[in-house]
């Protein structure tokens, strides 16, 4: 083709302001690989950069989109070659990187991950950076050794949410008892399909709590940060440990070190945009693995690109559910 469609985010009067528009080729990045992107995703970071709410893209123009899903089309780097279906995750994409929302998006070859073959390009979005973060942070928890099949409850904050909806189940389809946290009871139908078996008000956990309460969490998995964090590390079993990985409800960390001191509590970082190739591979296998496609179905949407501006609103309204895949066609 000789022009294509994108969602591209330029500054005006010093402020973001996201819009599509018709690129060509010779105006993509000057990197090794060109790919055919079939389907991209709508995140939370999406939604603050289309919005113009926050200031995601740190240069001008920026084509918008964290994730990508699609074709080699043509490759300067001889481990890939055109027909390979593939996915790119983070890497600095809608940031620094031009990202997803692009009919044709050329990238660096150490970006590109191999789809397994057990999903197609659309569910390799269905699951996307949200998915892909959710199970990063199941292997930490794992890895970590404290959660039990069958055992204690490990809790899943925002679970309604992108992360949240992979998280219930995949920890759900291992065999952890899983208790989900959200702010909109009407969910729970849905989480329970997805495997939650008990649930929590996501604002007893936003309110201020002591630095030390009564044990309840063998693990966690938390994508909203702040009080919520601090709350959920207060609860969090001797021993046990918390994989962070968002900041839905904010940056701040108003805790004490009690649970880490006296109860041995574990807080494990989990970054999924710069995550080396050996991680990415681990968290796919995993998802090939363990995530339930019925399930990942009923987790899913897919919306036109045309409807990301509504999309990014209603994202950061807290009115989606689950994952928006974007067809990019």
């Amino acid at each position: 083709m000789d022009t294509f469609r994108a969602m591209v985010i330029d500054q005006v009067d010093g402020k973001p302001k996201a819009g599509f528009r018709n690129l060509t080729m010779a105006e993509l990045p000057d990197n090794d690989v060109l790919v055919k992107v079939e389907y991209s995703t709508l995140n939370y970071k999406d939604g603050l950069a289309i919005s113009g709410r926050g200031r995601i893209a740190r240069r001008f123009p920026m084509v918008a989109g964290a994730d990508l899903a699609g074709t080699v089309v043509e490759s300067r780097a001889p481990e890939w070659k055109a027909g390979d279906k593939v996915v790119v995750n983070g890497w600095g994409m809608s940031e620094t990187e031009w990202g997803g929302y692009s009919g044709y998006q050329r990238v660096k070859a150490g970006w590109l991950t191999r789809l397994p073959d057990a999903f197609t390009l659309e569910q390799a979005m269905a699951i996307g950076t949200a998915g892909y973060t959710a199970a990063l942070c199941v292997l930490a928890l794992e890895d970590w050794g404290t959660i039990r099949k069958g055992e204690g409850e490990v809790l899943v904050t925002g679970a309604a949410g992108g992360v949240g909806s992979v998280a219930v189940a995949l920890l759900a389809s291992r065999g952890y008892p899983v208790t989900a946290s959200t702010g909109r009871p009407d969910t729970h139908d849905y989480l329970k399909g997805l495997g939650a078996t008990q649930f929590v008000d996501r604002a007893t956990l936003a309110e201020k709590g002591g630095p030390l309460q009564k044990e309840r969490w063998t693990g966690a998995v938390d994508s909203v940060g702040s009080t919520t964090l601090a709350n959920v590390l207060a609860q969090t079993v001797y021993g046990g440990a918390v994989a962070a990985c968002g900041l839905a409800g904010g940056f701040d960390l108003p805790g004490t070190v009690m649970p880490h001191i006296l109860r041995g509590v574990t807080l494990i970082g989990v970054d999924s945009v710069m995550a080396p190739a050996a991680k990415r591979d681990r968290a796919w296998a995993l998802l090939a693995e363990s995530l339930d496609r019925d399930k990942l179905a009923a987790m899913t949407t897919v919306e036109p690109m045309d409807r990301l501006p509504e999309l990014a609103d209603a994202i950061m309204a807290g009115q989606t559910r689950g994952r928006v895949v974007i067809k990019i066609g």
